[in-house]
């Protein structure tokens, strides 16, 4: 049976626990799911820094960027029938030996979330939709969920004293007021070229697993999914990717590891080590009296 987060977390009569699923093969970089993001979520101006790598400005996810949009520049064609500009002067077909990759990131909605565990005040919490969410209004600012997570995504947001939510953990809801009414997320809403997909996630996964044999029949044999096996260290991503080369060109950790996995051990040896301490403090004072 598969593990629903949702119930694990007390929700009974869960729906279908929702989820993205982000096809970068056709992904063109238009960047129309940041600027739904932002304008729908009221994510604050992140300044729009002229970074000097490729067509990227935002850089990272962060308190006040929830959709990045990467562009990683490779020497390497690749023909998924999409047009192609022909170098001037160039003999043959003038294909160039050079693409553009391109993924919309977002958080993870992991099944196991480190950012969850950690949450001292219950500010992070599981959805009824399998999401995880912060509320604004109880996060203390103290920042435990950062380095827990190991995508980096979520982040306290720093700015002027006007900046909505200064100092509080920020990122991604997957619009949960949204998918409440029935809606879906703003960036999939806006998405052009439906490179990013919204729906039951065990739908999802079939989707992509038949655009992935799509790909490869076509010849396109580096396409694979990145996040969508329940079996790895978070147990599945609630937003997965379908990506065109190793998830470490995009700036993805290979193989994601709940940070807070081995908590329980840690806590029983701690306790362990707190009985002896005590032990070794009552013998001594029993021995002085004596």
């Amino acid at each position: 049976m598969t593990y629903d987060p949702a119930t694990a977390s007390g929700w009974v009569d869960a729906p279908a626990r929702k989820g993205f699923f982000t096809d970068t093969s056709v992904c063109i970089g238009c960047k129309a799911c940041e600027v739904a993001c932002k304008e729908w979520n009221a994510v604050p101006d992140d300044g729009m820094s002229f970074l000097g790598s490729s067509y990227d400005n935002t850089g990272a996810l962060g308190a006040s960027t929830w959709r990045h949009v990467a562009f990683i520049e490779q020497k390497k064609p690749v023909d998924l029938g999409m047009p192609s500009t022909a170098r001037p002067g160039a003999d043959g077909d003038g294909r160039a030996d050079f693409r553009w990759l391109m993924e919309s990131d977002v958080c993870k909605h992991c099944t196991h979330a480190a950012c969850l565990d950690v949450c001292p005040t219950g500010s992070l919490f599981r959805t009824e939709f399998g999401t995880v969410v912060v509320q604004d209004e109880i996060c203390n600012g103290c920042g435990y969920c950062v380095p827990a997570c190991p995508f980096g995504v979520i982040d306290r947001r720093i700015g002027e004293k006007d900046t909505p939510k200064v100092g509080v953990a920020q990122k991604c809801t997957l619009c949960y007021d949204r998918i409440g009414e029935g809606l879906e997320p703003a960036c999939a809403k806006a998405c052009p070229t439906k490179s990013i997909q919204f729906g039951d996630l065990d739908e999802l996964r079939e989707r992509a697993q038949s655009r992935v044999d799509v790909l490869h029949a076509a010849g396109v044999h580096d396409a694979k999914l990145y996040g969508e096996s329940e079996g790895d260290g978070v147990g599945g991503m609630g937003a997965f990717f379908l990506l065109l080369d190793e998830p470490e060109v995009y700036g993805l950790p290979p193989d994601p590891v709940v940070t807070t996995k081995d908590l329980p051990a840690m806590w029983k040896k701690a306790g362990l080590a707190a009985l002896t301490l005590l032990a070794g403090a009552v013998a001594a004072f029993a021995g002085s009296g004596s």
